[in-house]
């Protein structure tokens, strides 16, 4: 089983994450903030990947430090439940709809952290949720994942619609470049540096 358990803690917040990525789709989140949990259970649901969060932060100065250190550990969590990377697909990209919204998330576990992040919000929040955070999220993600990723919400109206499909897509591209290849002769890092 490829899991781990991190926990961050600073002076703004405390994070604990613990990631099964050859789960069922099981989450537990708690971090203060409901419309996050409601993402952050995409990743699990969808990317079939077991995962806990419990995060405690400056709430009362802003969500910025919680979101953004929630991306940061579960990024490290990743880094580490996909250990040596022997055999792993590397490579994954889904499209996801919610009613009249598409995004699509294309993943490189590549050893290179970088995002590219395109999307106009059709309104600011969603039940109280600043959307400029969904952006730190993803980025503390690439950075300690030291994964490539690509996000694009392609249509949306509903702003709680473009964010639910870009999780739901991102869910989708981990759980194919996560996947281990079976085939006994694959049994390599899928690099020609020898190395991610």
């Amino acid at each position: 089983m490829r899991t781990a358990n991190i926990t961050r803690k600073t002076g703004e917040t405390f994070v604990k994450a613990d990631i099964t990525l050859d789960g069922v789709g099981l989450g537990d989140f708690s971090t203060g903030l409901p419309f996050f949990d409601h993402m952050l259970d995409q990743i699990s649901r969808h990317g079939l990947i077991d995962l806990k969060i419990e995060a405690k932060g400056d709430l009362e100065v802003d969500a910025h430090h919680t979101v953004e250190d929630v991306g940061i550990t579960l990024g490290q969590a990743f880094d580490k439940a996909l250990g040596n990377k022997i055999g792993i697909t590397r490579f994954g990209y889904s499209y996801a709809p919610l009613d009249e919204a598409l995004s699509r998330s294309v993943l490189d576990i590549s050893g290179r952290p970088g995002l590219e992040f395109r999307c106009a919000w059709k309104r600011q929040f969603v039940g109280g949720f600043d959307l400029d955070l969904i952006y730190e999220f993803f980025q503390g993600f690439v950075n300690h994942s030291f994964v490539t990723l690509h996000i694009d919400n392609i249509a949306g109206e509903n702003a709680h619609h473009q964010c639910e499909s870009i999780f739901k897509s991102f869910a989708l591209s981990i759980r194919s470049a996560v996947q281990v290849n079976k085939d006994a002769k694959l049994k390599s890092v899928p690099s020609t540096k020898g190395v991610l």
